[in-house]
């Protein structure tokens, strides 16, 4: 990881803390992590500037809210020049169902975690998919359930950057 080397003790714990309770009041932060409320605030802007945190972010159930399908959906391209890399990243960056795409290696292109209200309402959102220009192959894993969604280990970042 880039920056790895970066990030004392401190810096460690106080992502530790943010990603158990990314509410925490910075005075809070600075009490759990052991420095003084200016420090923390220091490291945290730190933290931010370098991109180190991304965003912090309420975790919210889809399902509370009327989305009761969630799908992993695979899309291979017919091309990966980057023309039309680019022009699939822009066309679903428009679709605000779906919640997250990685680009990625081997048989597919994206994986893309998408939300709909319905089977139907998914169903039709994959029709769209396979109707884009360029995409070869649509494919659709529904989610069942979460069997895990825990924060990233990072006591393996610390034992890396002191090891």
């Amino acid at each position: 990881m880039a920056g790895r080397d970066q990030l004392d003790g401190v810096d460690l714990k106080i992502l530790s803390e943010l990603q158990q309770d990314g509410r925490v009041r910075n005075n809070e932060l600075a009490l759990r992590v052991g420095v003084s409320a200016p420090n923390c605030l220091r490291r945290l802007k730190s933290l931010f500037s370098r991109g180190v945190i991304r965003a912090v972010r309420a975790v919210i159930d889809e399902r509370r809210l009327g989305y009761e399908v969630v799908s992993f959906v695979s899309i291979q391209l017919g091309s990966q020049a980057q023309p039309v890399l680019e022009a699939f990243e822009s066309s679903i960056a428009a679709i605000p169902r779906i919640q997250q795409c990685w680009r990625i290696s081997g048989d597919t292109d994206y994986l893309l975690k998408c939300v709909a209200p319905s089977v139907e309402s998914m169903r039709q959102q994959l029709l769209h998919f396979a109707a884009m220009p360029n995409v070869k192959n649509v494919r659709s894993f529904p989610v069942l359930g979460v069997a895990k969604d825990v924060p990233l280990p990072l006591q393996e970042v610390a034992a890396v950057s002191a090891g």
